[in-house]
């Protein structure tokens, strides 16, 4: 049992760590910052959540578990929040998404 659990949580903690690294890619490759936003925000909490899974099993059940599901429970509900306050003071500031016929107008490839 214990194999099938150890395989189990370093499945979720790749598939985390995978997440991330595609979040870091969507920065680097998306065309403006709400779409980059969005990338990261996004994979950063599914990535968040696949690795704290991958903790939670690999603890068992101790007090760890516990500051584990309430540090997870903490980033779900501030990572997204947090994003939205930042496109929100974007979108204050001025900062214009790109709009698709902006790409292609604006003399962009």
């Amino acid at each position: 049992m214990t194999l099938v659990i150890d395989i189990l949580s370093w499945a979720l903690l790749l598939g985390g760590a995978v997440f991330g690294i595609i979040g870091g890619i969507g920065i680097l490759r998306m065309p403006d910052f709400y779409t980059r936003m969005h990338a990261a925000s996004i994979t950063d909490t599914a990535g968040m959540t696949l690795m704290m899974a991958g903790l939670i099993l690999q603890s068992g059940f101790t007090l760890v578990t516990a500051k584990l599901v309430f540090i997870m429970v903490f980033l779900m509900i501030t990572s997204p929040t947090a994003t939205h306050a930042l496109a929100r003071a974007a979108l204050h500031d001025g900062v214009e998404p790109l709009l698709d016929h902006d790409k292609r107008e604006g003399g962009g490839s």
